[in-house]
């Protein structure tokens, strides 16, 4: 559902992605993992179409980011790492608003049922503005999964969940992830092995290890990783 063909995107003069090549299909969960400022949100904002790449090309459900932007959106839910909200609406207010974007039918039902998929209930009658970070998250969240799209792109999806939130949330991914395409984010190793059945590790724009967990140790990927880290 994912193909991305040799992608390179350059900022004044210096590559932040440099021939990136990769695909994922249905029912994969992939861990984009990498330090701070490897080229996993360039990567991420260029497969949703908020920025055009240098070179190469990429498809989403068969769908050109070139050619067909708004088709690519459509099968697309995004939560950026910087979790866009309207903090002076409530959390149903935003959700149907989301909804009506998508123009889905049904929407107060599928409101509920995202509240209480990704744990809300507590916090649902309260404004967006008066929720911690860990709820916030959980607020992107459903925005994301509300018009139930074939691939979700999540950028560091678990910022600021305490350890309670992050097992409940981890397991929304997982499951999420029988049915569509996940594509996250995230420079800690320990959130790959618990969410990911696969993992690609860039550094400084470039893939340097693309494996399945099934097929590689707690301890290969360790490795791996801390060699990018270093």
């Amino acid at each position: 559902m994912i193909q991305v063909s040799h992608i390179t995107k350059i900022y004044d003069g210096q590559k932040a992605l440099d021939d990136v090549s990769f695909a994922a299909r249905e029912g994969e969960v992939v861990g984009l993992l990498g330090p701070n400022g490897a080229g996993k949100s360039t990567l991420m904002k260029i497969l949703t179409c908020f920025i055009p790449p240098t070179e190469g090309e990429a498809t989403v459900c068969g769908h050109s980011i070139y050619d067909e932007p708004l088709a690519v959106r459509r099968q697309i839910g995004y939560l950026p790492e910087q979790n866009p909200l309207y903090t002076d609406m409530y959390v149903r207010e935003f959700l149907r608003f989301a909804a009506g974007v998508y123009g889905m039918k049904h929407c107060n039902q599928r409101v509920e049922e995202m509240i209480e998929l990704v744990g809300l209930t507590p916090e649902s009658n309260k404004r967006i503005g008066q929720l911690s970070k860990g709820y916030r998250q959980r607020v992107g969240l459903a925005q994301a999964l509300i018009h139930d799209p074939k691939v979700l792109i999540l950028d560091e999806p678990t910022t600021g969940l305490d350890p309670n939130q992050l097992e409940e949330i981890r397991a929304v991914i997982k499951n999420a992830g029988k049915n569509k395409v996940v594509l996250l984010s995230t420079h800690i190793m320990q959130e790959v092995e618990a969410m990911c059945s696969r993992a690609i590790i860039i550094n400084h724009g470039r893939i340097v290890s693309d494996d399945r967990l099934e097929h590689i140790t707690s301890q290969q990927l360790t490795e791996k990783f801390h060699k990018v880290t270093i």
